[in-house]
């Protein structure tokens, strides 16, 4: 499930440094970072991320050089030219109310964590079905930093918003 056994690595981004990472095979090869490491709040829409180039190519950056540290490729400049496909790159970050991309208003405490998710090059416009199995797989398991966020109390739950998700009901 980790390919590099750990359940958070450092991988060195030009720009950024090294960041903290969960590089985990489940549904699709995924990456998964803090969403402040990236600038963002983890509230992003598509119109948010997708016209801002530097942005895209930082977050490619991350993801190719994830790819790289998860044996998917021998370079950064190989995983972005013949697999741009995954890993997926996906950002986290602690509940806070945001608008859908529908409109629809979501309160913070509807949700235990937001998880916003790339796919070739571009921000997704919700979480990708293979996104959210690595997702769930990262929530649950202590350590990550998906669970680090909001530690998943044994039997309980969990609701993960993104861009068109639907919350909980209560």
């Amino acid at each position: 499930m980790f390919p590099t056994g750990n359940r958070i690595d450092m991988v060195d981004v030009p720009g950024l440094g090294a960041i903290e990472a969960t590089l985990i095979n489940a549904g699709n090869p995924t990456i998964f970072v803090d969403a402040e490491l990236l600038g963002l709040e983890g509230t992003e829409l598509q119109p948010d991320i997708n016209g801002d180039a530097k942005l895209l190519a930082l977050a490619e950056a991350v993801r190719s050089r994830g790819a790289v540290a998860m044996g998917l490729a021998k370079t950064a400049e190989e995983a972005t030219t013949r697999r741009p496909g995954t890993p997926k790159l996906a950002f986290v970050a602690k509940p806070a109310p945001y608008t859908a991309s529908d409109g629809r208003k979501v309160e913070a405490a509807s949700i235990d964590l937001l998880a916003r998710i790339f796919s070739m090059g571009v921000l997704h416009h919700a979480m990708t079905g293979t996104g959210a199995v690595a997702l769930a797989a990262a929530a649950a398991i202590p350590g990550t930093v998906v669970s680090r966020l909001h530690p998943l109390e044994r039997g309980s739950p969990r609701t993960a918003a993104c861009a068109s998700a639907i919350p909980r009901a209560r």
